[in-house]
């Protein structure tokens, strides 16, 4: 399909709003827009950040999610107690393939549950009694642990326990930190706000725990990798690259991250931001107590990590900056090999996103450097800072969508007709059933890194993979489908 112009992308989203009734197609209007580049601010074209339509299906989760899923669960060598009943626990359990080095059960937690396990009498009488007698077990059973966070969930934030006091108590007893966090997951309208409240916890119970203490040696090159959340070892390649240029990553958290990597942050030079949706919080609270910068970087496909290796550099001196260029002469070869052998084979393919995070922006130039095309994409839970930062990615007249719900994203993927869909896991299957190749870019889909040179080597191969996996012509997508009925009635008349 040739590439829509701003006339037919506007025409496309007032056909797909047209079955909502008068008061939910206006509120729904707002998410939807056509990509503007000449934009300096998005909230001048998309809304975003606000509470979903009722009666829709939205892909978003819940203030619990963005804690404990996504920013406390990864820390290794803490136990994070799900304060609760047993599911929100077990549900956020291992999903995420948080990769980290240990021994699990011994000297690391984090694809285990812990719960609190609510029953009726903990609703009717509170559980402040049995959350200090879960910390007590812990303490007697993984004496290794380095600390336990308390994630919240929603029937703590309705009968008003005081974790706060609890947690105080039991790290007195215990001698070790225990971090109280009031994820509810009714708060705010996604999981992003679980991010911010989980962003201040680590501020309020963390991060001050080494102020004063001069007892680490700090060196003019320590960063620290922050909102990496390991996924299929992302953390690892990224790692590579920088102690590659001569920097020390000093801690990265919190993808196969510790409690004690997180305490030394602020004796670093500089905060380096993978996910600036879940972690930019913390980062400008240390730029402004501890005056460390942060940049923001991408490390998703050749020309975005040279881009990214060499604004790094920059806060630097000139052993860096060398560093940076040798970094990226030494892959050049490699990663001129990969382009050679797939983008003959990925020339021109269309690609729709609809992620969390960073990924609906950051992915976009390793697709271009394969020679593809996002023709749409948008965030399930983003702000307009992040859609600030996608206008410029995107091309002129692609589309934009907000919480864009299952109706939405099925009518624009059906009048696009991407050649490659990459989502989650709940839109997964309704693609594939539909004949659509379709990447899970929120955990890889079991693959990965994807992250540095040798992660765009495994990304390149799993997008050749999906899309020119033969099993897709035993299935018509269904624009196709329907042209080839429409050529049968034709030729019966």
């Amino acid at each position: 399909m040739a590439a829509m112009t701003r006339e037919e992308t506007e025409a496309l989203i007032a056909e797909v709003l047209e079955v909502y009734p008068e008061k939910a197609k206006k509120d729904r209007a707002k998410h939807l827009a056509v990509n503007d580049q000449s934009l300096e601010k998005s909230n001048k074209c998309i809304t975003s950040n606000r509470k979903s339509l009722p009666g829709v299906m939205t892909i978003r989760g819940c203030a619990y999610a963005g804690s404990k899923g996504v920013v406390w669960g990864p820390i290794k060598d803490m136990i994070h107690i799900s304060h609760g009943p047993v599911g929100c626990g077990q549900y956020s359990r291992a999903g995420r393939r948080n990769y980290y080095v240990g021994t699990t059960g011994v000297n690391t937690f984090g694809t285990m549950n812990f719960t609190s396990d609510f029953q009726e009498k903990d609703i009717v009488f509170g559980g402040d009694k049995k959350l200090a007698k879960c910390i007590d077990e812990i303490e007697a059973l993984f004496p290794l642990h380095k600390g336990i966070s308390v994630q919240s969930e929603c029937p703590i934030g309705l009968i008003g326990d005081d974790i706060e006091a609890v947690s105080k108590n039991k790290a007195k007893d215990i001698g070790k930190t225990v971090v109280p966090v009031r994820c509810e997951g009714f708060r705010g309208v996604s999981q992003s706000l679980g991010h911010h409240i989980a962003n201040d916890a680590i501020r309020d119970w963390v991060l001050d725990k080494r102020d004063g203490d001069d007892s680490f040696p700090t060196t003019p090159y320590d960063v620290a990798v922050i909102g990496d959340y390991n996924i299929g070892g992302d953390a690892w390649a990224s790692r590579t690259l920088l102690e590659e240029m001569g920097l020390r990553v000093v801690a990265q958290w919190s993808g196969d991250g510790t409690i004690a990597e997180i305490e030394k942050t602020p004796k670093v030079k500089l905060n380096l931001i993978h996910c600036y949706r879940s972690m930019n919080y913390i980062a400008r609270h240390m730029e402004e107590k501890y005056n460390i910068p942060w940049i923001e970087y991408n490390f998703f496909g050749p020309t975005k990590i040279a881009e990214s290796l060499r604004r790094i550099a920059a806060h630097f001196d000139d052993t860096i900056k060398e560093g940076a260029e040798r970094v990226i002469a030494r892959y050049q070869a490699e990663y001129e090999a990969v382009i050679a052998k797939y983008k003959p084979r990925l020339q021109g393919k269309k690609v729709m996103l609809y992620i969390g995070g960073l990924r609906p922006r950051h992915v976009i130039g390793a697709y271009e450097d394969l020679g593809m095309e996002v023709v749409g994409t948008g965030y399930e839970f983003g702000h307009n800072d992040d859609y600030d930062r996608t206008i410029k990615e995107m091309g002129n007249a692609t589309l934009l969508y907000d919480d864009v719900t299952g109706y939405e994203f099925e009518e624009f993927v059906k009048k696009v007709k991407p050649d490659l869909v990459g989502s989650g896991i709940k839109e997964k299957y309704i693609f594939q059933k539909m004949g659509i190749p379709f990447r899970q870019m929120h955990s890889w889909d079991y693959s990965g890194p994807y992250h540095g040179y040798d992660g765009f080597a495994i990304f390149a191969r799993d997008m050749d993979m999906t899309l020119n996996n033969p099993c897709w012509k035993q299935i018509q997508v269904p624009w196709k489908k329907a042209e080839s009925e429409s050529e049968a009635v034709k030729a019966v008349a």
